[in-house]
């Protein structure tokens, strides 16, 4: 497993560690904290200033101005630090736009206990933290450079202590660093609340998305219908008019037959690109007569077994039947597959679905294959797609969707 963090890296390989470049981020990473810690007493400073100017125009919340901006600032900084020696992102709170002016930002910032931990990070980092970083640096680097400048022969104990402490150091500033970096997300990461809140966000996201591509859908089988459809049928009267104007047995006859016959393939070919894209019997018999449907024009014999409610809400009914499709899609294009099943059932407000081939098997989930694109549909309904695909096959999509009916 790759490692992610700085203690991942050492733990992992304690001598490999030492080739890698997670040292040098360490070293990196405590060297701008020393930097950063320095700023940060200006940026207090400053912070402060802004909020005695802002005195006169915000009365009382002046000073939580400048320590909001200023936290603000060192805490951003710091998420941007952290993945010197923690390469799992942190996330921006304060990503969403504040409207109405100077002290509508500032009450809502301080409504957010993120602002708060922000607000006590930053008096830890400048009092603290950065003052720690500056120690670590010296004693692994200032003090044996201080004892090797000044060797004799009464002070060689002293340069082999100093030799001994350059060699650790990898290990004496990573471990700190990751320590620190510890620390620093332990007050900047979102906290349960808000990580739900930002997951509610997500989902609410893909729900939208669902609609708009449903609607989508929708529009274009309906613009293919009543345009190119039309279109078609159109210029099949004008071909049957020219028809009756030309000899049979003139060469025009025999480019008029050629012409109506791709007329018909291309008419046949609309027609199931429209069916697919928005099918009827969906829409006016429900899923397990789409699916049943479907499988009796499929090119290999597959057996459905679907004991469903009648009438499932619209956006889980289409986005099933998509999922189905082309999970057999996939089977007939991919499997080498003889045969397959369709099985489905409604228990406890959960969809449950299993399609299953006979086919080769060796499904490769992490190789960027269809069946990533079948999970993504179903975590767009909150659900979830397991596989299991041995060499030799047999292969099982186990589909399960959360559906409640109102």
């Amino acid at each position: 497993m790759r490692p992610t963090t700085a203690w991942q890296a050492m733990a992992q390989r304690p001598m490999s560690f030492l080739t890698s470049s997670w040292p040098w981020r360490s070293l990196a990473y405590l060297s701008s904290g020393v930097l950063v810690g320095a700023v940060a007493l200006m940026v207090f400073a400053v912070g402060l200033a802004a909020g005695v100017v802002l005195l006169v125009v915000l009365i009382g919340i002046a000073p939580l101005v400048g320590l909001v901006l200023a936290s603000t600032v060192v805490a951003t900084v710091e998420r941007h630090r952290l993945r010197l020696v923690d390469l799992d992102r942190l996330p921006d709170p304060h990503r969403r736009p504040y409207a109405g002016g100077t002290k509508a930002w500032v009450a809502t910032r301080l409504k957010e206990q993120v602002t708060w931990r922000e607000l006590l990070f930053t008096l830890i980092s400048t009092a603290a933290l950065w003052w720690l970083d500056l120690m670590v640096l010296g004693f692994c680097f200032g003090v044996p450079a201080v004892f090797l400048s000044s060797l004799d022969g009464e002070t060689w104990p002293w340069a082999v202590f100093s030799v001994t402490v350059l060699l650790a150091s990898p290990y004496t500033v990573t471990s700190w660093a990751g320590a620190r970096a510890a620390l620093a997300r332990t007050f900047l990461a979102p906290r349960d609340r808000e990580l739900a809140e930002e997951l509610r966000e997500v989902r609410a996201s893909q729900a939208r998305l669902l609609d708009t591509f449903d609607a989508e859908r929708v529009r274009i089988e309906r613009d293919l219908h009543d345009g190119a459809q039309q279109r078609l049928v159109s210029l099949g009267m004008t071909l049957g008019m020219l028809r009756l104007d030309t000899s049979p047995d003139s060469p025009q006859a025999d480019l008029l037959t050629r012409a109506e016959a791709q007329l018909s393939a291309a008419h046949q070919e609309l027609r199931a690109l429209i069916r697919g894209l928005n099918p009827p019997v969906l829409a006016d018999h429900g899923l397990v007569a789409a699916i049943e449907d479907y499988a009796a024009r499929f090119p290999i014999p597959v057996t459905v077994d679907l004991r469903l409610p009648e009438k499932l809400p619209r956006k889980v009914e289409t986005t099933m039947y998509y999922l189905i499709n082309e999970a057999m899609t996939n089977i007939a294009r991919h499997s080498g597959a003889a045969s397959a099943e369709v099985r489905g059932r409604y228990h406890a407000d959960l969809l449950i679905f299993d399609i299953t081939d006979d086919g080769r098997g060796g499904v490769d989930t992490e190789a960027g294959s269809g069946v990533t694109g079948l999970a993504d549909r179903v975590k767009a309904l909150d659900g979830r797609l397991r596989v299991s695909s041995p060499v030799g096959g047999p292969t099982l999509l186990h589909v399960e969707v959360p559906c409640r009916f109102a």
